[in-house]
């Protein structure tokens, strides 16, 4: 079963090709890298952060709380997907990390370990379990308990409105392809807003819209499971609907919101220095990085197809542009690895197609680590969108290491460290070569719940053993923790 992660950053391109086909992804011969030797060493001793740099973690609210139906909270897709066991293993997030009640427990880790800021998701379905309407007033306390408990532990609360568990309600009424979606969204975000925005200043609108989008409508891999192209588009045009009218919405109701969204990128590299690879390159960066982001500056969508855009199948009308218009206060950008991007005739509209790099090693999942795609990306975006506030949300990867038999009390993980200071190093020398970078969210503070590949796949800083929920750190979120206490990495 593949990963949102896979699609996140080379599969994206193939996201963007087989998309606009009748026919399901076909993924290329190196889907896994052949070449899986060390990288080179990279030189940290000179990387150093800005003063005030705002060091976290992230999770989400599926993927972490459980307690899915308790205190009124009612039903996502996400429960409808996985309790029908189409997730790796039939697991669900019945219980996952249990933190709707060990919220304190993780908010002392976090404190334990130098954090200063907490990126989480708020479950729609707790705030209105049908999606419109009365608000359920007891999924308000909970997180407004969960926002005090981080200001108490002096550690800033980053609020994602919306990491994908829509709830099932409206999508029986069609889900995100239905256009009236985006306004029922924009309700829900302006209720979260009023409640929370005077505690909570740093507001991402979604997480990483083309995976969800596409994943959940375009190929099914992802709740709802609904496999069809058209619907996948037209879920990608409600969602730069909804980005725009939930910004105003949210800003209406708290001055002091600082609003953006979180947005999965992968810097597309050229296959070969041929003019016509180079431009499917160019392609590849508008589908998959400025979809959501340039739409929402710009009050239009980049130029990332060939021909006639499907505007008609989208479901574009006159005057949508000013509806997606969110001139947001920062970008977020989620990254994992690079891709590689070919001129691709064949594939309708987009004309590319796109690999994984196939030198660096490899993740648990097989993915490349490829630190140096995290610079390219990041200057990228601070050149093209004039040097704007960016903080990473999200950057990581997943190993099966597990504690010591001999010393449950320890969980070491030296490739998880290496990932991070790899990462990390490429950061600081982006921050040094001009990007405004305040922060940075280590995913995840957990393991977790892990989408469709359930709980096989573990990229916490923190092991969680799941059946007993208990919490041990790991050697990576114990180095982590020094390096959020220095602001360096050479520690």
């Amino acid at each position: 079963m593949i990963n949102r992660r896979q699609f996140l950053n080379y599969s994206l391109a193939l996201a963007g090709s087989s998309a606009f086909s009748r026919y399901g992804l076909a993924l290329p011969s190196s889907f896994i890298p052949r070449n899986s030797a060390p990288l080179p060493p990279i030189d940290v001793s000179g990387a150093r952060f800005p003063a005030n740099f705002l060091w976290g973690s992230a999770t989400a609210s599926y993927q972490v709380e459980g307690a899915w139906q308790e205190d009124g909270r009612g039903p996502s897709i996400w429960d409808t997907f996985s309790q029908v066991g189409k997730t790796k293993g039939g697991d669900t997030g019945d219980v996952a990390c249990d933190s709707y009640h060990r919220y304190k427990e993780d908010i002392a880790i976090m404190k334990q370990l130098n954090l200063k800021s907490a990126r989480f998701s708020i479950g729609w379905p707790r705030i209105q379990p049908t999606g419109t309407g009365s608000v359920n007033q007891k999924g308000i306390d909970f997180y407004s308990r969960y926002v005090d408990a981080l200001l108490e532990a002096g550690i800033r609360p980053m609020c994602t409105v919306f990491h994908w568990d829509l709830p099932q309600p409206l999508e029986d009424q069609g889900g995100w392809p239905n256009r009236d979606t985006y306004q029922h969204f924009a309700e829900y975000a302006g209720i979260v807003a009023k409640a929370l925005g005077d505690r909570v200043t740093t507001w991402a609108i979604f997480n990483e819209p083309w995976v969800f989008t596409y994943l959940g409508y375009g190929i099914g891999i992802h709740a709802p499971g609904r496999k069809d192209p058209k619907l996948f588009l037209k879920a990608a045009h409600t969602v730069n609907l909804a980005q725009g009218e939930a910004f105003r919405a949210m800003k209406a109701v708290s001055s002091k919101a600082k609003i953006g969204s979180a947005f999965s990128m992968s810097p597309g590299a050229p296959q070969t220095d041929t003019e016509a690879d180079r431009a499917a390159a160019e392609r590849f960066h508008a589908l998959n990085n400025d979809f959501f982001l340039h739409t929402a500056i710009h009050a239009e969508y980049p130029k990332a197809f060939v021909g006639d855009p499907p505007y008609e199948i989208m479901g574009v009308r006159p005057g949508d542009d000013k509806i997606m218009q969110a001139p947001l206060d920062w970008v977020g950008i989620n990254y994992y690895q690079r891709t590689i991007v070919s001129n691709a005739p064949n594939i309708p509209y987009v004309q590319f197609n796109g690999e994984q790099g196939g030198e660096g090693p490899l993740t648990h999942f097989g993915w490349e680590v490829w630190p140096w795609g995290l610079y390219d990306i990041v200057t990228r975006i601070s050149k093209e969108y004039k040097r704007p506030i960016i903080e990473i949300t999200e950057n990581g990867c997943s190993y099966t290491d597990g504690p010591l038999p001999s010393d449950p009390s320890k969980v070491p993980d030296p490739r998880r460290t290496e990932y991070y200071r790899g990462h990390l190093a490429e950061l600081a020398r982006a921050i040094k070569d001009g990007a405004d970078v305040r922060g940075y969210h280590a995913w995840s503070l957990l393991d977790n719940y892990e989408w469709a590949e359930g709980y096989s796949q573990r990229f916490g800083l923190v092991y969680v053993d799941f059946r007993e929920q208990n919490r041990t750190i790991k050697d990576s979120g114990l180095w982590y923790g020094r390096v959020a206490a220095a602001n360096r990495l050479d520690v």
